[in-house]
């Protein structure tokens, strides 16, 4: 019976992380005014934790990120833009037209 509980308890462990998935989500960040901007807007997201990902594009002003969203949130993530000087917000997708 120890045997079984161990067993059953090390597995639970080793199966919570995969119950944590990887997101990724589009942020504007109007405030890049300048071809600098994305270098201070890419290094703060990559300080925070479970981000494994950043494509910041200066023409469109928006920051792609992928991370594990058991370890951080949209919320950190427009925290940590904004904190550098550089307020963003979750994109939503444009709607297609037909």
């Amino acid at each position: 019976m120890k045997k079984s509980l161990i067993a059953t308890a090390l597995f639970l462990l080793v199966s919570l992380p995969a119950l944590a998935a990887q997101q990724t989500v589009t942020l504007s960040v109007p405030g890049m005014t300048c071809s600098a901007c994305p270098f201070t807007v890419k290094a703060a997201l990559n300080r925070v934790e479970g981000v494994s990902s950043v494509d910041v594009r200066y023409e469109e002003r928006d920051a792609t990120v992928t991370f594990d969203d058991a370890k951080t949130s949209v919320e950190a993530l427009t925290q940590a833009t904004t904190n550098a000087g550089y307020p963003s917000t979750l994109k939503q997708p444009q709607a297609k037209q037909e």
